[in-house]
């Protein structure tokens, strides 16, 4: 990984946003680039006569918005018909994200890939690149709009190969009136968050939120312990990583703060998704949650008066290395072989509409990605943005394909002491070797 480049162009985007208010062939055809943006002539079609009719198929990976989709797909329909005399159906799938990107990869594999589909900036778009999954959108009308730093996240091979939707900051949730009454600071070591925890247990609050019915959550605290520990002590671990140089017993330190985490959290989390954690958190059950702004929406629709903060979670005691993760995930990609490419190509544009696209981020509470994102931020946005600009902030790091999936499943059976950390440091070191043998 190109640190030091990746970092700076990081950096940017944040300071950009807190200033101004995260079987295809490459794209190397002539079938791909200049061409496959939609025509001046489909642009110009008569209104008069049937309408044509076309079916998009849609997959993303996020159900907790399909309200918000729903409502946006059906302002584009009508805008297609209205301009181009298209009569489009959109077919929406929104799978459990614990299946989504499995249900995905078959797809795609089979030759039966969505039109339009959902992908992770950082951990998907090498690797279905190379594969030939992706259309080369540099020159559609939305990549000008991006803001320089957010538009590099989604480059590939000097090419945009999708458009973000969600760039982030965070790290842990933490509920503000419950600090504010019990005089707890966001903690930046670990004595630290053992000095709080110890108050909310005096008060009889749970610390932690644990939410492990869907394996995506408690994954989230490797993600970021491991940031934590990787860009404070080992930078260059995943590159070691890569050649077969190093081990998850390198940085075995990132148990601590998992630990502490498991040890003073919530009841029965294995009955508790999402959806159930948003509410629970939501209405004061516990004080912290190891989740990302993402779940903003959620919480804010089971109580609009919850006031939550984003903060870096403590990996030492090491106040340096308590660092917020910087990415952008969550991508929309089209793919090369689809038999609808130019609406398909004019729904991903829509998306960062000049006129509607506000609206639909400020909605989704998004962080803003483009040009026309003149919208308020939220607060948490803001404070998570605050220790960017102090420089404590690292990119989200870049792992091998299966890597996450199988420390979500880990750390399922670690909290049931199903299995140790030496058998956790081994399954992980032979996934991340198979997966670089494997090429992904």
């Amino acid at each position: 990984m190109k640190k030091a480049l990746n970092t700076a162009m990081t950096l940017m985007l944040v300071l950009g946003i807190v200033s101004g208010c995260s079987s295809g062939s490459n794209g190397n055809t002539p079938s791909e680039g200049a061409s496959s943006k939609p025509a001046e002539s489909a642009a110009a079609a008569s209104t008069e006569g049937p309408a044509q009719k076309v079916e998009l198929k849609v997959f993303m990976s996020f159900p907790r918005f399909k309200d918000q989709f729903d409502k946006y797909f059906e302002q584009f329909k009508a805008k297609e018909l209205a301009e181009k005399n298209i009569d489009v159906t959109v077919k929406l799938e929104m799978p459990n994200p614990d299946q989504a990107k499995q249900i995905l990869e078959t797809r795609m594999a089979s030759n039966d890939a969505p039109d339009v589909f959902t992908l992770h900036a950082i951990a998907d778009v090498p690797r279905y690149y190379k594969a030939g999954y992706l259309s080369d959108l540099s020159d559609q009308d939305f990549v000008p709009k991006l803001y320089d730093s957010v538009r590099q996240t989604v480059t590939y091979d000097d090419k945009v190969v999708a458009l973000p939707l969600e760039s982030l900051s965070w790290g842990y949730l933490y509920n503000k009136q419950i600090f504010s009454e019990l005089g707890i600071q966001p903690p930046q070591t670990l004595d630290d968050m053992q000095a709080a925890i110890d108050k909310l247990n005096a008060a009889g609050i749970k610390p932690f939120e644990l939410s492990f019915q869907e394996s995506w959550i408690p994954q989230l605290m490797m993600a970021l312990s491991l940031g934590g520990i990787v860009s404070s002590e080992h930078p260059d671990w995943v590159e070691k990583m890569n050649k077969g140089e190093a081990s998850y017993a390198d940085v075995k330190d990132v148990f601590n703060i998992i630990d502490l985490i498991m040890a003073n959290g919530t009841d029965k989390p294995f009955e508790v998704g999402s959806a159930a954690g948003s509410t629970d958190f939501a209405n004061g059950k516990a004080a912290m949650w190891v989740q990302g702004p993402w779940q903003a929406e959620s919480i804010l629709k089971a109580n609009p008066d919850m006031e939550f903060g984003v903060a870096p979670l403590p990996v030492s005691n090491d106040p340096a290395a308590t660092q917020i993760n910087l990415a952008t995930s969550t991508s929309l990609a089209v793919s090369p072989n689809s038999k609808n490419k130019d609406v398909a190509l004019d729904l991903v544009n829509y998306v960062l509409d000049d006129q509607d696209s506000s609206a639909l981020f400020e909605e989704l509470k998004f962080n803003p990605v483009a040009k026309q994102h003149t919208y308020n931020t939220y607060p948490w946005v803001t404070e998570a943005s605050s220790y960017v600009s102090e420089g404590k902030a690292y990119l989200d790091l870049s792992l091998p394909n299966g890597v996450t999936d199988e420390t979500a499943k880990l750390l399922q059976s670690y909290y049931t002491k199903g299995v140790t950390q030496e058998e956790f440091v081994k399954t992980l070191d032979k996934t991340w070797a198979n997966a670089v043998k494997a090429g992904n």
